[in-house]
């Protein structure tokens, strides 16, 4: 596979798979669901796949979220809707979002079932082993709809990275809020939006910065260090690496088709101003070119 292939995709797929917490179509749903708020029906549409799971499952597999916002959501959303019809409303919901969003001759076209069929292949190949979010969407049926089908491959291959990067800020000692304050001194994400959003107090991330600090990784004014650019490059490097497995198993010349297929679906995402400025995604401009 040449390399930085995975970094490739998930700047390609990643923008796709985010319509789930950001188009209008996602929000309705939980809403129609009886879903309370935006986080109660952001919780419930990403665990769904793993059932009608506790609070605590949620906090240790999202990794970033404060205890307390995953319990104000879970498991009250399993009383308004159960995780088999949230999967069902997701699946429709990211339809219509598609829909919407490309255009039905985009949507029907040969090229994006071509894509649907290669990101489905993709991600049944990815080892699942320990990534227990990738396994629980990895699992779920094979939708018939090909936009469903695309948005489902690519949701278990997000989720399959997004496991092995806490894996790897595990491995390295990186707590919630120490990898959100390395994240927003790198620049990638607002600092106050992760924060709020992820609902930790202004003392949790003072505490997370003085840790970094005694460990050379940010300097006294919030930047980070040498050490810390390099500990942030060794993160990304190692969670890429670890990203390798259903591009491996896909192949050279179908993992560019399928980057190649994805760039003008992740490009239109961008374009649309469905993702707000600063959001925890933290996707960089588009950096890896496709193929060798």
């Amino acid at each position: 596979m040449a390399d930085g292939m995975a970094r490739a995709l998930w700047e390609r797929y990643e923008p796709v798979h985010d319509l789930v917490y950001f188009a209008p179509q996602a929000h309705r749903a939980a809403a129609e669901l009886g879903l309370r708020g935006y986080w109660m029906g952001y919780f419930a549409l990403r665990a769904a796949p793993l059932g009608p799971v506790s609070p605590a499952v949620v906090t240790s597999g999202f990794y970033v979220f404060h205890p307390a916002r995953v319990a104000r959501a879970l498991p009250d959303a399993w009383g308004y809707a159960t995780p088999a019809r949230v999967l069902a409303a997701r699946e429709d919901a990211m339809d219509a979002a598609m829909t919407e969003l490309y255009g039905p001759e985009v949507t029907g076209s040969a090229e994006f079932t071509e894509a649907a069929d290669l990101a489905w292949r993709a991600a049944a190949a990815a080892d699942t082993a320990g990534r227990v979010l990738a396994a629980a969407n990895q699992a779920l049926e094979h939708p018939e709809r090909p936009t469903a089908r695309l948005w489902q491959a690519l949701t278990t291959l997000r989720e399959h990275r997004g496991d092995g990067h806490v894996a790897v800020l595990v491995g390295r000692g990186l707590g919630p809020v120490e990898a959100m304050v390395l994240k927003a001194a790198a620049g990638e994400s607002d600092e106050g939006f992760l924060r709020e959003t992820r609902k930790w107090e202004p003392g949790d991330w003072t505490a997370a910065g003085l840790r970094l600090r005694e460990r050379g990784l940010l300097a006294e004014d919030g930047s980070l260090t040498a050490a810390g650019v390099a500990a942030r490059a060794e993160v990304e490097a190692l969670t890429d690496a670890a990203a390798e497995s259903p591009w491996r198993a896909l192949g050279p010349d179908r993992t560019a088709r399928l980057a190649a297929l994805l760039d003008p679906l992740a490009r239109a995402v961008g374009d649309s101003d469905l993702l707000p400025p600063g959001n925890p995604v933290g996707l960089p401009p588009r950096s890896t070119p496709v193929g060798d």
